[in-house]
């Protein structure tokens, strides 16, 4: 069953002790610190690894304005961009210098694939992450809901867990990464 970003926030809170809101705009101090918190926790921790649910490729459109040292040409970065993972040329997402720079793309490459973490809709997350999001906001929730510290850090702890967990599990939907070109393997044949 996907969760909405209040479903979300309010399992947090339950974890907590606090009581489930019915919207971040529903007039209680509760739902106003998961309003506050909920969309910077989420895109931390979207952003914090290479999720199989939130990679996406895109050909990047280039810009009229050049940048001004470096590179020859700049790129806008899609609207749902959260990090680059890799960016190539052609049918490659990967294998191009670049830099980001202001919210563009900047390169030598006249055509580029931008592999990156994007912000999916809280449907299409899996329960796995579901679970890390949920632990990770009940340790941001505990200090401002029940001002203590102690629970802050045992609920930290566990979202730490509950993180590296979900890691364990998205890393096992995509075949591993193969060296291609590597200069002490490359010395062996």
């Amino acid at each position: 069953m996907a969760l909405s970003d209040v479903a979300l926030a309010s399992r947090a809170l339950i974890r907590i002790g606090a009581a489930p809101i019915t919207g971040f705009d529903d007039g209680t101090a509760e739902g106003e610190i998961a309003g506050a918190l909920y969309e910077p926790v989420r895109d931390a921790l979207l952003s914090s690894y290479p999720w199989t649910f939130a990679t996406g490729q895109v050909a990047l459109s280039q810009l009229t304005e050049e940048p001004l040292a470096d590179y020859s040409f700049a790129y806008g970065l899609p609207t749902d961009y959260l990090r680059a993972i890799s960016a190539g040329t052609g049918s490659r997402g990967r294998g191009l210098n670049y830099r980001i720079a202001r919210g563009e793309l900047h390169t030598n490459a006249s055509a580029v694939t931008l592999t990156y973490i994007f912000r999916p809709d809280e449907s299409e997350f899996p329960p796995y992450f579901d679970q890390a999001l949920i632990a990770r906001l009940s340790a941001e929730f505990t200090i401002p809901v029940t001002e203590s510290t102690s629970r802050a850090e045992a609920h930290f702890r566990i979202a730490d867990q509950e993180f590296q967990r979900a890691r364990q599990i998205d890393a096992q939907q995509d075949s591993p990464n193969r060296i291609e070109s590597f200069t002490l393997v490359d010395v062996r044949d």
